[in-house]
């Protein structure tokens, strides 16, 4: 086979082939580390109408739109004209140079107050913020300054500062607790004593890691060359290195022959999954053509380095060590009963078909702000608005950009009246180039049925009168619009061209099982994500929009893997190992109070054991006669 071939070849040349991926690992992590500023960094759905809006409001006001407001909190009389007058005054000082303000002081309008009669709050758009990195940052430092300067400004006052964004930096702030700490101590030792029993010698265990890294940096090198002409989430970034790890892990366990066979057929497979994602999505969805991107480039470096650098690092470290098999116990007759045997599997898919239905009740959107962080300035901020009658949904307002000639009082005056609508105002001063905004603060979050509710009435209400609705609260809709719209096309795609991959190398059986597995693994970790997250007891209300994205797809891909690997002779073991692995690995990096990291290093453990499970059930082993489809149940 021309596998061998290969694998003679670069034993001839293993220290020439060595020194070219040390040059990859080295030259290409710097280039990778410089390119980072390529990839965008903003996590929203491009084409979608309220990235339009969002767009034209940058362009014009240099802020806001994507970018949440702060949310000033002040409890105080401020129905008297001196004190509305201070607390104007005390705004436009503190909020900084090109800063946006919009509060009872300047409109009169009572949906500011709370029901106590004497919290105000007043929504503060900092002159910078973008959606990407740079921008967030610069928001989180204009509500340390916006916190200090009011109170000092207002000291009879008392005064608290919150927002989506500030919320999210308290919980990054916050750091693991000690328990948090210990368990992520304990999923590391866990990681390394997993890989030491596995492939038993130092070398054994830091060959996976070295194809992992070498991998890792060569796909993003790929990625980032792709994003100098295409738009590519920054998304890639979490996606690649996790997919990367529990594959190698994987193909270090294979013999060399089935190593290297399961490799390609699997690595093709996903590449062709990955490239039916990254065509579709030519058209606006900006994040499937990422993800297919990046699987893409994982699979095409990945099998590189499997047929190239794997054997040099064999030669090295020696065959690796297959674990004694564990002798089965008889299994007892049973009287009227499916044997224990025989149920497990029965149990195990109709668990993985569960969370897969779970999946289909995903509701996509930045967890509700109570499950942010539960202490801090932020959370202070938060619980007084409740405290006064508040509703959160304050927190994301919308912005609606009213065009040259048409009457913005007028559009705010309809505006308010969309059932779920707090208020609608058009403050004077927010007005640019013959154009207007109008702010429209609704009750209910974005994530909520309430609050998407809110902003599909608002898009009918103002519908036909020549205005972009934009903002914060339209970044889930959108996402939901364009690129969950597109996924019941997707998904089929991407598992028809693995299935034509695998077929041609394994056999129809085997490939139909095989792409049946990556869809149960991919939806199953979708759904594990609703049950713990959204479901669960941390109640976030929704899940972080693009985060089910990336957890399926490397479900999907690592599946594959397995699924070829199996099909092909490899061990029975190496998919658990890899799993474990890898849930591992993902746990003790990601562990800690900050909810989105929480929920991505949740979603990936799930999914290395979801694509191992669907696997077990699913694949035909080499050698093995398949059974018909009744007999799998």
């Amino acid at each position: 086979m021309w596998t061998e071939r290969v694998r003679t070849a670069v034993l001839r040349h293993r220290v020439a082939v060595g020194v070219v991926w040390l040059l990859v690992l080295l030259l290409g992590g710097a280039t990778a580390v410089l390119g980072l500023g390529r990839l965008d960094q903003s996590f929203t759905a491009s084409g979608g109408p309220g990235h339009r809006a969002n767009r034209a409001v940058q362009e014009r006001y240099g802020n806001g739109a994507a970018v949440a407001p702060l949310v000033a909190v002040v409890t105080w009389d401020v129905r008297t004209r001196e004190s509305a007058e201070r607390l104007a005054d005390a705004l436009d000082r503190v909020a900084g140079p090109g800063a946006r303000t919009v509060s009872y002081a300047g409109t009169g309008d009572e949906g500011f107050l709370g029901a106590d009669g004497r919290t105000v709050y007043a929504l503060v758009y900092p002159g910078a913020g973008k959606p990407d990195l740079a921008g967030l940052a610069a928001v989180e430092e204009a509500a340390v300054s916006l916190r200090a300067g009011l109170r000092t400004a207002l000291p009879e006052a008392r005064v608290e500062v919150t927002g989506v964004l500030p919320l999210q930096h308290d919980s990054a702030l916050a750091g693991p607790g000690a328990a948090a700490l210990a368990v992520k101590a304990a999923c590391a030792l866990g990681l390394l004593l997993v890989l030491v029993l596995a492939f038993r010698s130092a070398l054994g265990v830091l060959a996976p890691l070295l194809l992992a890294a070498v991998t890792s940096v060569g796909a993003l090198v790929l990625v980032e060359a792709v994003a100098g002409f295409a738009e590519i989430s920054f998304v890639v970034v979490y996606l690649v290195p996790v997919t990367a790890f529990v594959v190698a892990v994987h193909r270090w366990a294979q013999p060399p022959g089935t190593a290297d066979r399961s490799a390609v057929t699997g690595g093709a497979a996903g590449a062709a999954g990955a490239a039916a994602c990254a065509v579709l999505a030519v058209c606006p969805a900006a994040f499937l053509r990422s993800v297919g991107v990046a699987g893409l480039a994982v699979c095409a470096v990945g099998t590189a380095a499997a047929l190239t650098l794997t054997p040099v690092l064999r030669s090295v470290a020696g065959p690796v060590a297959v674990p004694r098999p564990v002798r089965r116990a008889r299994a007892l007759p049973a009287v009227g009963l499916v044997r224990p045997a025989r149920a497990l599997p029965a149990v195990g898919l109709v668990l993985l078909v569960l969370l897969t239905g779970a999946a289909t009740q995903l509701r996509v959107g930045n967890p509700e702000a109570r499950a942010l962080v539960a202490s801090g300035p932020a959370r202070d901020g938060l619980d007084r608005l409740a405290a006064a009658g508040v509703p959160s949904g304050v927190l994301n307002p919308l912005e609606v950009l009213v065009p040259e000639g048409a009457d913005a009082t007028e559009v705010a005056a309809r505006a308010a009246r969309v059932p779920g609508v707090l208020l609608a105002a058009a403050p004077a001063a927010w007005q640019r180039s013959g154009s207007a905004l109008v702010v429209v603060v609704p009750e209910g979050e974005p994530m909520t049925a309430a609050g998407a509710g809110t902003v599909t009435a608002l898009r009918s209400a103002l519908a036909g009168t020549g205005v972009l609705v934009g903002g914060s609260g339209v970044v889930d809709r959108d996402l939901v619009d364009g690129v969950y719209g597109l996924l019941p096309y997707a998904v089929p795609l991407a598992a028809l061209a693995a299935f034509g991959v695998l077929s041609r190398r394994l056999g129809p059986d085997p490939a139909a099982r095989a792409a049946l597995g990556g869809l149960l693994a991919a939806g199953a970790s979708a759904g594990a994500l609703v049950v713990v997250w959204q479901w669960g007891p941390a109640g976030t209300g929704a899940v972080t929009g693009w985060v089910p994205l990336v957890v399926g797809a490397f479900a999907f891909c690592v599946s594959l893997e397995r699924s070829a690997a199996s099909a092909s002779g490899g061990p029975g073991w190496a998919g658990g190992v890899a799993a474990v692995a890898g849930a591992l690995a993902v746990l003790a990096v990601g562990i800690g109070p900050q909810v989105e990291l929480a929920l991505l290093v949740s979603g990936f453990a799930a999914g290395a054991v979801a694509a191992v499970a669907s696997g077990r059930l699913l694949v035909v082993r080499a050698g093995v006669r398949p059974r018909s489809s009744p007999q799998l149940v």
